[in-house]
């Protein structure tokens, strides 16, 4: 094969100096068009095309991890600092649930952020205490002077109260957050549920409603409008709708969402108009809401009764007792 074009080029008189420009054309036409080609933005089609796909993708990944179970056993290193009671990591992710920290990880980022917490904020402190003592950075002068005065004992009293901060605080802004975003959830649920019934009314499917006004109080109501929309998206998933509802009814820990989800599922397992039934338990609602009010108004005079009696007492006591008492000074006195 060689001598064969060996043959060709000596009969087609081709010198070297030409083959070796044909070489370096084609070497650099070559050259051209792989810079252009990795320089060239992607077709705008195939762009779209990996998107979609990556859009796919990124949602099978967020179904999936709704509906992973989020408080495995702990393994490896995280046995040291995670509980092995069921009950107890149990707990805690309701209680993560009911303050809207939801995720495949949070129970055992909620445990590694309280032990960091208790071991950091100490580490800070001896820090400060031994830069303070030793000199060895310059110190703002408000915190060198308060620290500079304390004995080994008030040191120790205070590393006792970091290291407590530290491991109690997340718990307790835990409970905080989860109260305040459950009297968030019981007072804007009622404008919740005449929307979504509105929104039956008009013609919407339940399903398609709670997504409508899930997407309208995401601004005034973010927490049940987060609880309606993580509902839809476990029902598109493939869960269970009842199942869904009654979780978003554990999540909460509010009795309203709770009696909602019954009726609801009892409406639709029954064949009834989901508009009446929602419609008679917005007016149920409503009602409780009132009673509940009263309640709260016939309550007051008897709380401050209380309070008003612990403030007037002592002036009473003053008006009623102080001439005696200074009439007997007076008269022992003379």
């Amino acid at each position: 094969m060689i001598d064969t074009v060996q043959a060709y080029i000596n009969s087609a008189d081709i010198s070297g100096g030409t083959i070796a420009m044909i070489g370096v054309g084609l070497g650099s036409m070559l050259f051209v068009f792989g810079l252009s080609g990795a320089m060239a933005g992607k077709n705008p089609v195939l762009q779209r095309m990996s998107g979609q796909q990556a859009g796919r993708r990124r949602a099978t990944v967020a179904q999936n991890g709704i509906l992973r179970h989020v408080s495995d056993d702990p393994t490896g290193f995280f046995k040291t600092f995670i509980p092995n009671d069921t009950k107890e990591r149990t707990d805690v992710q309701r209680q993560l649930s009911m303050a809207g920290i939801t995720g495949p990880h949070a129970v055992r980022n909620y445990y590694l952020l309280r032990m960091l917490l208790g071991v950091v904020l100490p580490l800070i402190l001896l820090g400060l205490v031994w830069v303070s003592r030793s000199g060895a950075f310059n110190l703002p002068l408000f915190i060198d002077d308060r620290i500079s005065g304390w004995s080994q004992l008030r040191v120790l009293q205070i590393l006792v109260i970091s290291v407590a901060a530290g491991f109690y605080g997340p718990a307790i802004w835990l409970r905080a957050r989860a109260s305040e975003r459950r009297r968030e959830i019981e007072e804007h649920f009622p404008n919740a549920l005449d929307l979504i019934q509105i929104s039956v009314e008009a013609g919407l499917g339940f399903d398609a409603a709670m997504i409508r006004v899930g997407n309208e109080l995401e601004n005034t109501s973010p927490a049940i409008s987060q609880e309606l929309l993580t509902a839809q998206r476990e029902i598109q998933a493939g869960r269970g709708r009842d199942r869904a509802l009654m979780d978003m009814a554990a999540r909460t820990g509010v009795e309203e969402v709770a009696s909602f989800a019954n009726v609801v599922l009892q409406s639709m397992q029954f064949g009834t108009s989901v508009s009446e039934t929602l419609t008679t338990y917005a007016t149920d609602m409503r009602t409780t809401r009132e009673l509940r009010a009263q309640e709260k108004a016939n309550k007051l005079p008897v709380q401050m009764s209380a309070l008003m009696a612990s403030l007037m007492l002592p002036a009473l006591m003053l008006l009623t007792l102080g001439p005696v008492i200074i009439r007997y000074v007076r008269f022992f006195a003379g």
